[in-house]
């Protein structure tokens, strides 16, 4: 047989074979839906134990070909969803069609710590909630990755964030208008328990929890809020740290990108009949993207661990207890400064940094524990109570203040950058040249170190009638904090652009003082649903007694020589209602009025902030079209602003009155999936939100309060953009995800003023790009890319503390994820 013959022969047998194996391989076809019947778009179907899977489209379908006949297990899985498994006989050459029902599960905790202990109280489509409520699932903070909450929170319409350092590592975060300083004027907690260091003492928020390796993010404004406290003007901020899986679990994620930049997180757990546990740690590091003049370092390095333990009954039993430890570790070293640009220099050169900061560096441990216990005693019957614990150390060690002579006075670096041009001298000595004098550069250690714990108890109560249901909720918090500021200044002089210690300081010689707060809170809920109306009022008290004790600089020894103590006691009731109206099938009314509220300072008589909010809203929810709108009016009696080194004060923490002020604005937010557009993409998520702001004093006065300066009535709030535009556009195929994300933000005053803006006392209006991609090599492996400021757009980010500062450059990102 001739040689052709036999290979004309031989592709014959193949081809015959192929075609009987394909004639023998089935498929696998089917619909993966919500509990309310709406198709859900990007989940994931898979073989168990195989790489072979697909993507749901637009409309939830999927399919599977290529399967040898046998039996099988196929998942789907979504996150924020129950996995839900089915098996299923396949016979050769046949096809298969399944439909799968996922529970939705936004947040994968125990139901009653859910309902008691998060803002979005478990309701992942937030309907029947009064109040203006976003949750941002794991699924969506997957998206980018980011592990700056500014970012984060940019799709969240009344979030207002300023900028500082462009990695978010000491974020300035509002709500409504309610200023952004250190996040101090909002609640912010972690999984219900607040976490700022001295959350009444000193609530501005120089630690914010790691959000690289949060499970959800809820954000609440409105009367549901005062549930939370103290903070109940602007909103409630709750981050959700990773739960305890119901299975054998893990994830491992490495990213790596330029500026030596490297992440790495995972976490592995598990749950047994009575109990389960999750350890995890996220570790991250760069170089930074400023340049110091001469060399060295800007970037920082922070390393996270957690782990949770629980011990539980049966959930059968009938008298269900559950007891979760949770400890979390941060430690932190960040070469970060206060010190700016000039405006000519950062025209110029917007990365530099002076040679004048090349000795700051801000090192931080953060220890948070947390004791929680669950029981159901009734059916109808839960009680949470909360044991915490918070330890907070810092050291920022900065640049503070310059003189080019002994002769002169010290100048602040925020006075110095503000008008180089009369500090002439001290600017220079700055910028690296050989200095007069050995003491002309003054670096303080702003040495600090704060607590905060207490105890906090849960009852609810819920009957669900034929007609009506009843739910009452009553808490209780006993809880205390302290800030012990032990501050000294070092002294240098500047050798040829290399900063000479001259004179160490002695620790306790600057600011020497201990701040505490003791505070017996409890709030009363309760929530009526009847047809189609759900009204919800509710009630709070605060009794706070605040305290400060002032050794002066002449005794580090603490002796109490010349000891001086103040004391302030306010005592509050916080009231709100809020109601929501079903007006058809996706569509709800709500409304609400509650009392704004937050606590002075320790000085005698020193008032609190205190307002009188108003919201009115919709929403909608039907067949994947999500759509939200809300008005507000913040009537402010008294705006407090705080004196902190961040807003380019002189840090004493102080307290000043804003008198009146009036704040109102429009919240708008939009979802829909277009479909399927071509081949390869199955769904294409659209969304969009926007924010109109304004806030103005209502009467003139003088503030010593620097972003406040001489106020005439009128003068616009500093750092309060009038719009702000987040969309995102995400083309999810198969096998690849592709994410675009641009954000909008107007001009900002940096200074209280009205009409036209000045441009050095404002930043620049600024639209940045981020795009991510995800390619899924096998079911549970990904490979990661993102580049952040695509455009590589620069701009003025903000001029506090000292300075003009720069918002993060392009910044490109691989990496890789894998679940198990």
């Amino acid at each position: 047989m001739c040689l052709g013959l036999r290979y004309g022969l031989g592709l014959l047998m193949l081809w015959g074979l192929a075609i009987d194996v394909s004639a023998q391989q089935g498929k696998l076809q089917g619909v993966v839906q919500r509990e309310t019947g709406e198709p859900l778009s990007g989940a994931h179907v898979y073989l168990e134990g195989t790489a072979l899977g697909s993507v749901t489209d637009a409309e939830g379908r999927f399919l599977l070909a290529g399967i040898a006949p046998g039996e099988h297990v196929v998942v789907a899985r979504s996150v924020g969803y129950e996995t839900v498994r089915a098996r299923v006989q396949l016979a050769a050459g046949a096809t298969e069609t399944l439909r799968f029902v996922l529970k939705e599960r936004p947040i994968d905790l125990d139901a009653v710590v859910v309902r008691r202990t998060t803002l979005s109280e478990g309701r992942g489509t937030l309907l029947g909630l009064p109040g203006a409520v976003q949750l941002l699932t794991l699924r969506e903070l997957e998206r980018f990755r980011f592990n700056d909450i500014g970012r984060v929170l940019q799709s969240v319409p009344g979030v207002n964030v300023q900028e500082e350092d462009g990695y978010g590592l000491r974020p300035n975060i509002g709500l409504r208008g309610s200023g952004s300083e250190r996040s101090s004027k909002i609640t912010v907690m972690e999984d219900g328990v607040l976490i700022a260091p001295a959350p009444y003492a000193a609530p501005a928020a120089y630690y914010f929890p790691t959000v690289g390796r949060m499970h959800a993010i809820e954000v609440r404004k409105g009367s549901g809020q005062i549930k939370y406290g103290p903070y109940t003007t602007g909103g409630a901020l709750n981050l959700i740290s990773t739960p305890i899986p119901s299975s054998f679990s893990g994830k491992l994620d490495l990213l790596v990108g330029e500026r030596q930049e490297r992440t790495f997180h995972a976490h592995l757990g598990d749950s047994f009949t009575h109990g389960g546990f999750v350890v995890e740690t996220y570790q991250t590091r760069t170089d930074g993207f400023k340049k110091l003049d001469g060399g060295g370092p800007t970037g920082f390095e922070i390393q996270d661990y957690l782990v949770k333990l629980r011990l539980q009954t049966r959930p059968e039993a009938k008298f269900y207890n559950a007891l979760t430890f949770k400890a979390v570790q941060r430690l932190e070293t960040s070469h970060e400064t206060y010190l700016g640009l000039t405006e000519d220099d950062f025209a110029r050169t917007p990365f530099r940094r002076y040679a004048g900061s090349q000795k700051d560096v801000m090192t931080t441990e953060h220890k948070h524990y947390i004791l929680r216990h669950v029981m159901r005693p009734l059916r109808n019957v839960d009680v949470v109570t909360t044991l915490y614990r918070t330890g907070f150390h810092r050291n920022w060690y900065k640049l503070d203040r310059v003189r080019a002579s002994s002769s002169t006075s010290w100048v602040r670096i925020a006075d110095l950058l503000a008008n180089p041009q009369a500090y002439a001298a001290e600017y220079a000595i700055v910028t690296g040249q050989t200095s007069p004098i050995d003491q002309a550069l003054e670096v303080k250690a702003n040495n600090r170190t704060y607590y905060a714990q207490g105890i906090e108890t849960i009852v609810g109560w819920s009957y669900e009638g034929p007609a009506l249901s009843h739910a009452l909720e009553v808490g209780v918090r006993v809880h205390e904090d302290q800030l012990d500021r032990f501050q000294w200044s070092d002294y240098y002089r500047m050798d040829q652009g290399v900063m000479k210690l001259t004179e160490a300081g002695t620790p306790g010689t600057e600011s020497n003082r201990i701040e505490q707060a003791n505070a017996v809170s409890s709030y009363v809920q309760y929530r009526l649903e009847v047809g189609r109306w759900t009204v919800v009022p509710g009630l709070r008290y605060e009794h706070i007694v605040l305290k400060r004790s002032d050794y002066g600089r002449n005794d580090p020894h603490r002796t109490g020589v010349a000891l001086q103590k103040q004391r302030n006691t306010v005592a509050v009731w916080i009231p709100g209602i809020g109601v929501d109206y079903a007006l058809r099938a996706g569509w709800h009314i709500f409304a609400g009025v509650h009392k704004g509220f937050a606590p002075p300072g320790a000085t005698p008589g020193a008032r609190p902030e205190e307002s009188i909010n108003y919201e009115l809203g919709m929403r909608y929810r039907s067949r994947g079209l999500v759509l939200d709108g809300v008005v507000f009016f913040h009537d402010y009696r008294n705006l407090l602003g705080a004196d902190l080194t961040a807003v380019g004060g002189t840090g004493s923490g102080d307290l000043f009155n804003g008198g009146a002020v009036r704040a109102y604005g429009l919240e708008l937010a939009a979802y829909y999936d277009l479909g399927p557009l071509g081949s390869w993409v199955r769904s294409m998520p659209v969304s969009f939100s926007y924010t109109l702001s304004q806030a103005t004093f209502e009467h003139a006065f003088q503030s010593q309060f620097e972003p406040w300066g001489r106020v005439a009535k009128g003068d616009e709030l500093p750092y309060l953009p009038h719009h702000q535009l987040a969309t995102s556009l995400d083309l999810i195929g198969t096998r690849t995800e592709v994410h675009v994300t641009g954000r909008y933000v107007s001009r900002m005053r940096t200074q209280a003023g009205q009409g036209a803006f000045l441009p050095s006392q404002s930043t620049d209006p600024v639209f940045v790009l981020d795009v991510a991609a995800d390619y899924r090599l096998a079911p549970q492996v990904k490979l990661f890319a993102s580049v952040r400021n695509l455009t590589n757009t620069v701009y003025i980010a903000s001029r506090r503390p000292a300075g003009l500062r720069p918002g993060l450059p392009r910044q490109f990102l691989l990496g890789i994820k894998a679940e198990f």
